[in-house]
């Protein structure tokens, strides 16, 4: 590899042998886990089902605050050594929590498979194991959401959503994650817990329970439990924290180092005070808020778990303060951010369902840092801060936390250029999220412009507006191959045999024209789409029974108004809007021009000879293939094929706007994939884009692997193109582009980078990330791991290590695009 220009990351890895290089305090705090396997931790399990047992009966609010008390009470507290900032959930090491109340039903099957399993392998001690087997998983086994949920689906939904011979099995067509988190991803108000404390969060709850009407069942009963829930929960995060300033104490009066003697004192006073009480200074400001985040995990799985928000807006102040008065420098608040980012790493996200940890590869979590963007005025927000976490991620080479940063028209272009260069660094950081596309359709929707101008960055490309959005059921996949593939074999699949799945929309062998085709598709599209207003109905109305959120309510100004919990089925006031996303749309928008092309323009191929080319995976028929992967492609600013991708994005949305009022919720279309066109694809045959049977699909709004001939540019292009604006029932559109080192090599290459990135912010695209690395090493990172550690890739909305991804996702980066030109 000597020959070819390197990203920093690549020089890195060569000159450090794949080692992490880092400095002091952090190189200890990070060699302490680095080579620990992930471990699973069963005390959150333990003592949530423990009060469960002993709260039989009572409101499921007050059940919940309890069980977090009870938590708090028991957890070990731990300490690592060298650590500024405390709190964790778990083991030392790297860990992972079970949340029995969502998915138990599992337990069993998963302690027999979770050392062995390929996706984000977990180890479980003997005496955990059988905590497991004796003490949890047979107190859930009924009581789950994921049985429930399945047992309330309709017939017709379900068979295409799990198998009905065996409900724990999916079927990757139209799947539920409503099974495999308690909530959405999501982003607290930190400002309130860091600016006020809990003790204030706390009186106000009392004021709210004090003042109800005594003659009002509703307030007596619903609401007077609500506010007990959150005087609960907020005696168990003091008492939480305080535990951890005990345990530091404890720790201080043993410590023979006089300097770690003085850190210890110093973290224990900041555990006395915060979050109970207001914070004054930056260190006490970041401990705070870590001790949310992290007792928000112990509290409900959250899908990507729950993200840091815009931290150089609500730190801001203190930093400022502290600055002005000597307290700190850059350089140790950036040693206290990895601080964060190193307690953040150990935590892995564990999914306990099948389906689950196919979804999300490499132990993917995205705790977003949004920086950037504007401010509750519409005026640019960009700060020191902004720029110390941009720095701050180029110097610190860890793949922990997720840095998001918002572009507008008026962004500095000192943020751009300092954009470019953290993305030049080549671990995919940071994805950039567009306030030019975004705001606006937030306003559309109903959000007032402040709170639309606030919003933060929240799991892979999605946003939060804090105390304004209130929905939380998490949505459906819709696996768009499958809907051609169902269109091609009359409302069947190869996969499933005879079983007709959806609807027959007739032979397509005879379908005279391509229009004939295009229009069964549609009517497939449309039956999966009614499938999934139906599931998510059904998931909506489920939920509420099942999981609360008192710690999350509390942070919500909305839920303390009007003494609802957080996972209410509606709470008056809220921005109700959910998504479905679409899985394969560069395959599919391929897959249908090829037809077109080949089949009824040039009639270089017969249905015939499709048909049976397909259903043989293309087994001695190369010819046919190599025609079908010659037709013209999405993602190449073809207006041939980007024409048929517009008409699957409107026929969905027109659909969505039409129906989706009928369950309550704005339904968006997003194209949003994480590792989801890995396992949708093993359930697809060929497909008439050239691809071979179980393979990935395309991801996210990104071409297909290897068809974007024309450059970065085209894929803008052909993105842009491709959208309904006229309806408002968009969200997110995931677009990972691929670019080699030599392409933005020097200050050249940065300009050109920073054009770009301009290009696509004008075009008003939701969300755009960047792979900046060599297809050799990828190749030599797939044949020798040993030596690639540390290599970082962006997978979907997340970055994460090359080589603990599934071979089949390592293959799905490897086979994008590498565009040697930016222009």
């Amino acid at each position: 590899m000597a020959s070819v220009l390197l990203s920093p990351q690549e020089e890195r890895i060569e000159k450090n042998k794949g080692r992490v290089e880092l400095k002091g305090r952090e190189q200890k705090i990070y060699d302490s886990f680095q080579n620990s396997k992930s471990v699973v931790d069963v005390q959150r399990a333990k003592y949530f089902t423990e009060s469960f047992k002993e709260t039989e009966g009572q409101a499921l609010s007050l059940r919940w605050a309890k069980a977090l008390y009870n938590i708090a009470k028991k957890i070990d507290v731990v300490i690592d050594d060298s650590q500024l900032i405390v709190g964790r959930g778990g083991k030392q090491g790297k860990y992972g929590i079970i949340y029995p109340e969502l998915d138990g039903c599992f337990l069993h099957q998963f302690v027999k498979q979770a050392s062995s399993r390929i996706e984000s392998p977990f180890e479980i001690a003997p005496e955990d194991i059988k905590i497991i087997e004796e003490e949890i998983a047979p107190y859930w086994q009924g009581k789950t959401y994921y049985e429930d949920f399945a047992h309330a689906m309709p017939k017709d939904v379900l068979k295409i959503t799990y198998d009905p011979k065996d409900l724990f099995s999916s079927r990757f067509i139209l799947n539920e994650s409503s099974s495999m988190r308690s909530a959405l991803q999501w982003v607290h108000d930190y400002k309130k817990g860091i600016d006020f404390g809990f003790e204030a969060i706390k009186a106000e709850a009392q004021k709210a329970l004090d003042s109800l009407d005594e003659f009002d069942p509703h307030d007596t009963v619903d609401k007077a439990e609500f506010y007990e829930s959150i005087i609960i929960v907020s005696d168990a995060i003091i008492l939480w924290a305080k535990r951890h300033g005990d345990e530091a104490k404890r720790l201080a009066e043993i410590e023979t180092d006089s300097n770690r003697r003085d850190e210890l004192l110093e973290i224990a006073r900041i555990c006395y005070k915060v979050p109970a009480k207001p914070a004054e200074t930056f260190h006490e400001a970041l401990q705070a808020q870590w001790f949310i985040q992290m007792f928000s995990r112990l509290e409900q799985k959250t899908g990507a778990t729950i993200s840091n928000g815009r931290m150089d807006q609500y730190l801001y102040p203190y930093y400022e303060k502290d600055l002005k008065e000597g307290r700190i420098t850059p350089e140790k608040a950036k040693e206290l951010f990895r601080c964060v980012w190193l307690a953040m790493a150990q935590y892995q996200d564990l999914f306990v369902s099948p389906a689950g940890v196919k979804f999300h590869e490499g132990y993917a979590h995205w705790e977003a840092v949004t920086i950037g963007g504007v401010d509750e005025d519409g005026y640019d927000a960009t700060n020191d801060l902004s720029y110390l976490l941009l720095e701050d991620k180029r110097e610190f080479p860890l793949n922990y936390p997720d840095l998001a940063a918002r572009v507008h028209a008026g962004s500095p272009e000192r943020f751009l250029r300092e954009i470019a260069i953290t993305i030049k660094d080549g671990s995919g950081f940071p994805k950039l999220i567009n306030d030019e596309e975004i705001i606006p359709i937030l306003v559309s929707k109903g959000a007032d412009f402040a709170s639309a101008n606030d919003y933060a960055v929240s799991g892979c490309t999605e946003v939060r507006m804090p105390n304004l959005d209130t929905f939380t059921t998490p949505c459906p996949f819709i696996n768009l191959a499958a809907i051609l593939e169902l269109t091609l074999y009359n409302g069947r699949m190869l996969k499933y045999g005879d079983e007709l799945l959806t609807i027959e929309t007739g032979d397509a062998t005879v379908f005279e024209t391509y229009q004939d085709l295009e229009n069964a598709f549609v009517a497939q599209e449309q039956y999966l789409l009614k499938q999934a207003l139906r599931q998510q109905f059904v998931a909506n109305r489920t939920r509420p029974k099942h999981f609360a959120s008192p710690l999350g309510s509390s942070l919500h100004a909305l839920c303390m108004k009007e003494g609802k919990d957080l996972h209410s089925e509606k709470i008056p006031g809220g921005f109700d809007a959910g998504f479905f996303d679409f899985i394969g749309f560069g395959t599919v928008a391929d897959s249908l021009a090829a037809i077109k092309k080949c089949v009824y323009e040039d009639k270089t191929i017969t249905w015939d000879e499709l048909i049976e080319s397909l259903k043989n995976n293309f087994e001695g028929a190369e010819t046919i293939r190599q025609r079908l992967v010659n037709a013209p492609k999405y993602g190449n600013d073809d207006e041939y094929v980007d024409a048929i991708a517009k008409r699957i994005d409107r026929e969905a949305v027109k659909f969505v706007s039409q129906y989706a009022k009928n369950i309550g919720i704005y339904m968006d279309l997003r194209y949003v994939s994480q590792s989801v066109n890995v396992p949708f694809g093993t359930v697809v045959g060929a497909t008439p884009n050239g691809r071979f049977a179980e393979t990935a699909l395309s991801d996210g709004s990104s071409a297909s692997q290897g068809a974007d001939e024309h450059g970065p540019t085209a894929v803008l292009l052909s993105n842009y193109k491709t959208k309904n604006t006229n309806y408002n029932n968009r969200a997110a559109r995931l677009l990972n582009i691929k670019l080699t080192p030599s392409s933005v090599a020097g200050d050249i290459g940065t300009k050109k980078l920073v054009q770009f990135i301009k290009s696509w912010r004008d075009l008003k695209l939701w969300h755009l990330q960047f792979n900046i690395i060599n297809r050799e090493t990828l190749l030599d990172a797939k044949a020798h791991p040993e030596k690639y550690r540390s290599l970082l890739v962006r997978v979907a909305g997340y970055s994460a290590y090359f080589v603990e991804l599934s071979p089949n996702l390592q293959d799905d980066v490897l086979n994008r695009t590498a565009h040697d030109e930016i222009a």
